[in-house]
């Protein structure tokens, strides 16, 4: 009754009036000594024309001293922060709902292009395997390359499934050991390649009786152990699972790892260059030696250095972007690059075919025979007397 009696009395007071006056005078002492005390404790603000709520008073509990900011709306959470003292519940996030994640176009573009390099490399290796006289060494280590590059182009498409479809600390490790071991074998296996064509030419002579097929299987076999190796070691717990600052460029491989295998990489790389100046330079002292042939062999050579300026070229322009990127970067960088690095290695894996398999001619005659059943009358099939420094 107070309360109601205090909002009442900050309303306008008119002018006074000789009953209202009257009526005033008539007040019992008691209520004047209790309207004083009321002003005194803050049930009424000493501003009137203020427009904060009234502070909670014991003599009036129904009046709520912070209103509902949303009385339309019920439910809507609102933080207890806000208000010191009232804490606030509710079911309702206001987060942003959304029952499926948004889909990047840069991982649609690696899958579409794991889908390209499987179907290119899936039909290389139906042709080795379909042709019995595609069995000598540099035919092997080309499908090692293929199965190798086939391998890379179904963990990009499994690494878009795993993303999207199928989450998980699991099948993230999976996918990324599959093309771990998928991209490194491919490497090592292009480096094997460019050992056999520098054996091809430095020992001439010598060169099918040292590079027999047990021998070419041994040294695909240990490839693909220690690429392997390679492969498990994220599952094994080299991974930034569990400490998400010590993230590469490539969640979840450890920066520490992908420092590693980039530094692998630059050393194959430098291998590889040092390999093919020596090829050139035997190709170039032949070419001096026979005079009868010179004009032949110095177009065949010219031919021949320029295949290798295109196969080193392909291989820096496609894998030192992403090396150099994983030494300096590390997981707080843009997204962006790392897509636009990982993106452009793995069209590495979409050249090999062209440059290692497409170009040969035993290949050739091998895709006509399968495709429409008869072979051009420029190509021959020629077994054994194709060379590795040919491929």
């Amino acid at each position: 009754m107070v309360s109601r009696l205090l909002i009442i009395s900050i309303q306008p007071i008119p002018p006074p009036s000789s009953s209202s006056s009257s009526s005033l005078t008539s007040l019992h002492p008691d209520m004047i000594l209790s309207l004083a005390a009321a002003m005194s404790s803050g049930g009424i603000p000493q501003n009137t024309t203020s427009s904060s709520p009234f502070d909670p008073s014991p003599l009036d509990p129904w009046l709520d001293p912070y209103p509902d900011p949303y009385p339309d709306h019920p439910g809507i959470n609102t933080s207890s922060s806000d208000v010191p003292g009232r804490t606030y519940t509710s079911d309702l996030d206001l987060r942003p709902l959304t029952s499926q994640k948004d889909v990047s176009p840069w991982d649609v573009a690696l899958c579409v292009t794991g889908t390209l390099i499987a179907c290119e490399n899936a039909l290389v290796i139906a042709v080795l395997f379909y042709t019995p006289t595609l069995r000598a060494p540099m035919f092997i280590l080309i499908g090692s390359l293929a199965f190798a590059d086939l391998l890379a182009g179904l963990g990009l498409i499994l690494n878009f499934v795993f993303t999207y479809l199928v989450e998980g600390e699991v099948v993230t490790l999976v996918a990324t050991g599959i093309l771990i071991a998928a991209f490194s074998a491919s490497i090592l296996n292009i480096l094997a390649i460019t050992v056999d064509r520098y054996l091809s030419l430095y020992n001439a002579l010598t060169y099918h009786t040292e590079r027999t097929v047990l021998f070419t299987y041994l040294v695909v076999g240990v490839i693909w152990l220690a690429c392997l190796v390679l492969g498990v070691l994220p599952a094994l717990g080299w991974n930034c699972l569990d400490d998400q600052s010590t993230c590469s460029v490539c969640r979840p491989v450890t920066k520490s790892n992908a420092v590693a295998l980039a530094v692998f990489f630059l050393l194959v790389f430098a291998l590889m260059m040092q390999l093919y100046l020596q090829i050139c330079r035997i190709a170039f002292r032949h070419a001096q030696q026979i005079a009868v042939q010179h004009q032949f062999l110095a177009m065949s050579t010219t031919k021949g250095v320029q295949t290798l300026s295109v196969i080193l070229s392909a291989f820096a322009t496609c894998w030192l972007p992403f090396a150099m990127y994983s030494i300096v970067a590390d997981s707080s960088y843009p997204i962006i690059y790392t897509y636009s690095t990982v993106l452009l290695a793995a069209c590495n894996s979409v050249i090999n075919p062209v440059i290692y398999a497409f170009r040969n001619p035993d290949i050739q005659k091998g895709l006509w025979l399968a495709c429409c059943g008869c072979v051009p009358s420029n190509l021959s099939l020629r077994p054994g007397a194709r060379t590795s420094s040919d491929v």
